[in-house]
């Protein structure tokens, strides 16, 4: 009984800590307490002993901000890396029964980092964890770039040239940004040789709790193997798989 307690205790002060880090110190501690419905000494109880530990700073007339504490952890929070470290076994799962290579990518500058490179033939395949590579032209890219703010979108659609690593590469902006609208409404990228003559790729997007894209996953495939999985069987795969890798996150 007494570590039910304790734990629904826990639960209060988290969400009374929650609340303050939210409100940002605009409002006091009470008019908080009324509004998640905790009683105005209860908040105080918990406020006392998160100010004590660090989590939580006077701001003000009877207001409260982040503390040192908290905000310590702040740089460690890379939820690009922590979604990619969720990722890593399930991506392997995925690699070893599709029979293929699978990868995890970011957004960072203008640039696609690849985090997770698993499966059959992935020493062979041109990527590299820690590479960059240019967005345009990859299914992972084409995700990430369907998911930025219209702004960002258009800013980056308009900082061309976009060199053509191939024959099929996509480089004329108003084709590129046809093919981002299609990538946004169906939810998955195609790159059909357009990094690689004979690779081909299909990627879907990885989101964070509040809905952002954060991340895309993606299986290559050489268009010659004589195993090759239709996009048909290997889309709800792939969905299936960045759905298991959000519900953790």
């Amino acid at each position: 009984m007494r570590n039910q307690t304790d734990l629904s205790a826990l639960h209060r002060a988290l969400h009374l800590l929650k609340q303050v880090v939210v409100d940002g110190g605009r409002s006091s501690l009470s008019q908080i307490a009324q509004r998640i419905g905790m009683p105005v000494a209860t908040a105080h109880r918990h406020a006392a002993a998160l100010v004590e530990a660090g989590w939580l700073a006077p701001a003000g007339y009877a207001c409260l901000v982040a503390g040192p504490g908290l905000r310590s952890l702040a740089p460690l929070l890379d939820e690009r890396q922590i979604m990619a470290n969720v990722a890593g076994p399930i991506l392997h799962r995925l690699a070893v029964r599709l029979k293929c290579v699978v990868q995890l990518g970011t957004f960072d500058g203008d640039m696609v980092t690849y985090r997770i490179k698993a499966g059959e033939g992935a020493g062979e395949l041109f990527t590299k964890v820690g590479m960059q590579l240019e967005a345009y032209c990859s299914g992972i890219g084409k995700v990430l770039l369907a998911h930025l703010p219209d702004g960002e979108r258009d800013a980056y659609l308009a900082g061309g040239p976009f060199v053509a690593l191939t024959p099929h590469t996509i480089t004329e902006p108003g084709q590129l940004a046809m093919a981002l609208v299609m990538a946004r409404e169906r939810g998955f990228a195609e790159d059909v040789e357009e990094v690689v003559e004979g690779l081909r790729c299909l990627a879907v997007p990885l989101r964070a709790g509040d809905g952002r894209v954060i991340a895309a996953i993606s299986a290559s495939q050489a268009s010659g193997q004589g195993r090759f999985i239709s996009q048909k069987r290997l889309l709800p795969l792939l969905q299936q798989a960045a759905s298991d890798i959000e519900a953790v996150c």
